[in-house]
């Protein structure tokens, strides 16, 4: 497990999906003040704020953020800023052999679920399915932001805060690696190069209701039933955005 953080310590800020717009500039600005008085420095990758295509940075310049930021001895966690698309893109450039030798969380939701199921796929490297930078401060409550205190500067690994609920759909215990996150991505790396290891491992899945209907739902379910998911994983745990 890694080292907790403590005052002092230097996060690094990438944008491996969709590029930043000026609308997200007072959240992200807000999320450094927040994190500056919880007394953590922060640093954002070179290429953070470019869209050489348009609608996001090259796959090139994105892989090459998170190289350095996986490099970078001074940056003990890494954010990704916000969710979007095509974060898939990086995966030809990325050093799997420096982030290996250079372990050290990376957090974000949504689009980032490509690049943590691809570097624990390649490198055991654990990484965590949770708040993106932007939403430290653009959630209408501080959940994010008590989340990513309780877990990366407190160290608590308990999941979820104690008025969570949660409904059981079918009963039974499982172990196992969590992997996963976005559904839509999860049923993208079912098969292919870039597929997830789903065998014997606890299946996450993360769902924003008001971009996916329920037919896109029922697509993306059926096509991992279909590349035989749900026969290899010990167990599903769902969350519903």
């Amino acid at each position: 497990m890694f080292e907790k953080l403590k005052k002092g310590d230097t996060v690094g800020i990438i944008a491996p999906s969709s590029k930043i717009d000026e609308d997200d500039l007072e959240a992200i600005n807000n999320s450094v003040l927040l994190m500056e008085s919880t007394g953590l420095k922060v640093k954002f990758a070179k290429n953070a704020f470019k869209h050489t295509l348009g609608y996001s940075a090259k796959p090139q310049e994105k892989a090459e953020d998170i190289n350095e930021m996986f490099k970078d001895k001074e940056v003990k966690l890494i954010f990704s800023v916000s969710g979007g698309f095509n974060s898939n893109s990086v995966f030809d450039y990325l050093d799997y052999d420096l982030i290996k030798n250079n372990p050290k969380p990376l957090c974000g939701f949504s689009d980032t679920t490509s690049i943590e199921n691809i570097i624990y796929r390649k490198t055991g490297v654990i990484t965590f399915n949770g708040p993106t930078f932007k939403s430290l401060t653009s959630w209408a409550t501080p959940y994010a932001y008590e989340e990513v205190i309780k877990r990366f500067m407190d160290g608590d690994m308990k999941l979820g805060q104690d008025d969570d609920e949660y409904i059981t759909v079918k009963e039974g215990s499982a172990e196992g690696v969590l992997v996963g996150g976005n559904l839509s991505l999860v049923s993208e790396m079912s098969a292919g190069k870039y597929s997830i290891d789903f065998n014997d491992k606890i299946l996450f899945i993360e769902e924003f209701c008001l971009e996916s209907p329920p037919e896109a739902v029922s697509n993306y379910l059926y096509n991992l039933k279909q590349n035989g998911v749900f026969d290899k994983i010990k167990g599903v745990w769902v969350r519903k955005l």
